[in-house]
């Protein structure tokens, strides 16, 4: 089996693990919960994340001020951007 197929799998299977944590993230934070284990770990995955993207939506008009939280949707593109970017780079590579 060649490399390049198996790390492109790797790739993506990163980027729905990734998609699925914060897609939960979203979710669960519609329910006010506290001490629950999962969603400390769902945080403590994705806020790293997240938190750089907060940061730049809030020196924009479009973040500052704003009642939601809209960096999961931009994180969400950037992330299949990036995979996209790294899958064809792979691919470039065969």
């Amino acid at each position: 089996m060649e490399v390049i197929p198996l790390l492109i799998s790797l790739v993506d299977a990163i980027f729905w693990v990734i998609y699925f944590a914060l897609f939960a993230r979203i979710i669960l934070s519609w329910f006010p919960m506290k001490n629950n284990q999962l969603v400390d770990i769902l945080f403590q995955m994705t806020e790293p994340i997240l938190a750089p993207v907060r940061m730049l939506l809030k020196k924009t008009p479009l973040g500052s001020g704003m009642m939601i939280d809209l960096s999961p949707i931009f994180t969400f593109i950037l992330l299949r951007v990036i995979v996209e970017f790294i899958k064809n780079f792979l691919r470039s590579l065969l």
